[in-house]
């Protein structure tokens, strides 16, 4: 009997919250569930079904987002 999808994209979303909060790496829960949802979902419609290689990408890719919406450009007074 094969996993809903329903249920494989919430177990993915479940393993990848768990672990960046207790890395202490989840930040804004709103914007990482959204991100998390939207990235899982992404690769699931690709045909990716496997739920810790979906979770383990979507922390990868989490990373490199906040990574990259950390950074605050510094302006300098004219």
């Amino acid at each position: 009997m094969e996993t809903p999808l329903s249920q494989t994209l919430e177990e993915a979303v479940n393993i990848a919250w768990v672990y960046l909060q207790r890395t202490g790496e989840l930040g804004d829960g709103s914007t990482a569930a959204v991100f998390l949802t939207n990235t899982i979902d992404s690769m699931m419609r690709r045909g990716q079904r496997n739920r810790m290689f979906l979770a383990n990408k979507a922390i990868i890719k989490y990373r490199t987002f906040r990574d990259n919406n950390d950074i605050v450009p510094i302006r300098e007074s004219a």
